[in-house]
């Protein structure tokens, strides 16, 4: 599946947004805008719940500015593209910084460029923190293994432990966390099956696959069906109960 980004624009002027996004959705179609900010205090409360990866970011923001902004964030995950009409000071500690910046008006092959370069950054941030799952997976005991699930725009590292079943349906799956999370991933359950079942996973159902750890209860009536420890139920195929209730008897 094809990596998405996403960005976030933080301009005050509308204009100047709306333009922006339809450069942006037409030279830059691997970019996906998540949020769109008309000032600083609204970007404060979007940002952290949105996480964009990229984020184009004017400099004038009526009377604030786009590095106050910057300033009051907990956290700066994300590759900052600078937007400005002004040529002043605040563009020379961009270029002493090697950050990038955008000129108003802004002309598509820069702004090409700049996102290209913001992909290639994001994509090797991504491609470590796989191989620093990999190398976790390596020292971690089985249930403190983390399985990457490739999620809508980003990729979730979840602890194999914390899952407590997955349903397929179609060519997705659902994976369902102790947390109360769901995550819908484009891939069938096959694949998690044959991942999954070393470390005490069971397919019980062509739709279904659970954590044997998570099981509350096994009942009878109704043809037999699992209930797990959320609460939740989970029907056993005809042609799997057997091997299924052989399976419990030993747990």
């Amino acid at each position: 599946m094809e990596t998405k980004i996403t960005a976030a624009i933080v301009e005050d002027e509308q204009g100047n947004r709306e333009n922006l996004l339809r450069m942006v959705e037409t030279y830059c179609p691997q970019i996906r805008i998540s949020a769109i900010c008309s000032s600083v205090t609204e970007a404060r409360s979007i940002l952290p719940e949105t996480k964009p990866d990229i984020l184009f970011l004017d400099i004038r923001l009526g009377d604030d500015t786009g590095f106050s902004l910057l300033e009051s964030l907990p956290d700066i995950s994300f590759e900052v593209i600078f937007t400005t009409a002004y040529d002043s000071y605040a563009i020379q500690a961009i270029r002493f910084s090697a950050l990038d910046y955008l000129l108003k008006p802004i002309d598509p092959e820069e702004l090409v460029h700049a996102v290209d370069k913001a992909v290639q950054v994001i994509l090797r941030k991504q491609e470590n923190k796989r191989m620093q799952n990999l190398l976790q997976n390596v020292r971690a005991l089985d249930k403190q293994k983390k399985i990457a699930l490739s999620v809508a725009d980003k990729v979730e590292f979840v602890e194999i432990g914390s899952i407590i079943r997955c349903e397929s349906e179609s060519n997705y799956t659902t994976f369902y966390l102790k947390s109360g999370e769901k995550l819908i991933v484009s891939k069938t359950l096959k694949e998690f099956d044959e991942l999954l079942t070393p470390y005490n996973f069971l397919r019980v159902h062509q739709s279904h696959l659970i954590n044997l750890d998570e099981i509350r209860s096994f009942i009878k009536t109704d043809g037999g069906y699992i209930r797990m420890k959320d609460g939740s139920t989970v029907s056993i195929s005809r042609q799997r109960r057997n091997y299924v209730l052989e399976v419990l008897k030993q747990l």
